[in-house]
């Protein structure tokens, strides 16, 4: 089981630019509301744009998707490290979290 990120932890990294944010969600959801600087990478997607989106296997990554209901972000996560990722930790409160503690969330693709 992928390793978990506490909000704190992650805003922390986001600020300083230490974590690559991906956002598991993808589509008309990523385009309503993601954390900042997050990239859109799906399930689906993942054997194909992770080498171009995600070039620095040893990075430190942090998966998120809606809520700790939401399985996207793990499916992610799990196909991430089966490609040789390290740094992978989950988000697992996600974004409804985020939201909900008033931190800044960006909109657009």
């Amino acid at each position: 089981m992928t390793e978990l990120i506490s909000r704190d932890e992650l805003k922390r990294g986001i600020d300083a630019g230490e974590v690559t944010v991906v956002d598991a969600l993808g589509g008309s959801y990523y385009e309503q509301q993601h954390l900042p600087g997050a990239i859109a990478l799906t399930e689906d997607h993942v054997a194909a744009k992770a080498g171009e989106l995600l070039p620095d296997k040893d990075a430190a990554i942090a998966v998120y998707c809606s809520n700790a209901a939401c399985g996207n972000s793990q499916a992610v996560a799990t196909r991430l490290e089966r490609l040789g990722y390290t740094g992978v930790r989950k988000y697992r409160e996600g974004i409804q979290d985020w939201v909900e503690a008033g931190l800044p969330v960006k909109t657009g693709a």
